[in-house]
């Protein structure tokens, strides 16, 4: 009997070290299995792109754009905008400038975007045709409603067809917008508040997009040949009255002989004054430019 007993309990020890073996390489299975499930369904290693900073982007001077290029003075006064191409005035529309509470800002503006078809990420994916961003905070041109009166969220909206018009004729490098808050009664009114605008006081400086035409070079204009300095200086003082944007200018008489005759040359300096003397021609002034 004690060889059957330890017989059988040799036996039984076996079977116990085999047991646990299958059972330790069924776990070790199971757990390669698991292993290479999770590696089959774990999402990959996400990439996390280096967002670089946006850079400031400055308008181009005024002046230079009356030169070449496109310039948009919008009025949050009168609801209006005035485009100028090469100086000379391209068309007018009434705009909806920013309800109450959502004032639209003023300042000089470049066009740092332009995209024919926009929904806004701001406000509630609310369509945006022929957007022209002016600001990376939500402020562009683009095609809407117009009812007469401010009531965009600070966009400054325009009929669809002259937005397609003006989303055509713009360059972002040869484009310049102006938007203040006064009026404007005329586009000689507009070109001269253009010429003449700043940055509103106040205006955070962690908003690039609202930055200062840069300087531009003095041109000169005549605006008479007197037979005298009263006469001049009477001429002078016709023209500011009926310009007053020639008020800004700079005025200078200067004496000339043409012929047997003397002349005093009316003639008037300013950034952009050229520009200026094509509008009053065509209001019927007499001008040229003095090169």
């Amino acid at each position: 009997m004690s060889r059957v007993t330890s017989a059988l309990a040799i036996l039984l020890l076996l079977l116990g070290v085999a047991g646990l073996g299958l059972t330790l390489l069924g776990r070790e299975a199971r757990a390669d299995a698991q292993e290479a499930v999770i590696q089959q369904i774990a999402p990959p290693a996400i990439f996390q792109p280096i967002v670089q900073p946006v850079r400031p982007q400055s308008p181009p001077p005024v002046p230079d754009v009356l030169q070449s290029g496109v310039l948009v003075v919008v009025s949050k006064a009168s609801q209006r905008m005035h485009v100028f191409k090469n100086g000379e005035h391209w068309g007018s529309s009434p705009v909806s400038t920013g309800k109450r509470g959502h004032s639209t800002p003023a300042g000089v503006f470049p066009i740092l975007q332009k995209r024919v078809f926009h929904r806004s990420n701001i406000y509630s994916n609310a369509p945006m045709p022929y957007m022209q961003r002016l600001t990376w905070r939500g402020i562009a041109i683009h095609a809407g409603h117009v009812p007469g009166y401010p009531a965009s969220h600070g966009c400054i909206r325009l009929p669809r067809s002259f937005a397609k018009a003006l989303f055509d004729l713009t360059r972002a490098d040869r484009t310049t917008v102006v938007v203040t808050n006064a009026p404007l009664r005329s586009e000689e009114g507009a070109v001269a508040l253009a010429l003449n605008s700043q940055a509103p006081a106040g205006q955070p400086a962690a908003v690039p997009s609202v930055v200062m035409a840069a300087a531009a070079p003095v041109q000169t204009i005549q605006l008479a040949a007197a037979l005298s300095p009263a006469e001049a200086d009477a001429h002078w003082q016709g023209a500011v009255a009926m310009y007053p944007q020639l008020a800004s200018f700079q005025k200078a008489v200067v004496p000339a002989v043409v012929g047997q005759r003397r002349y005093w040359r009316l003639r008037a300096s300013a950034p952009g004054a050229h520009a200026v003397c094509g509008l009053l021609k065509r209001a019927g002034q007499d001008c040229f430019n003095v090169i």
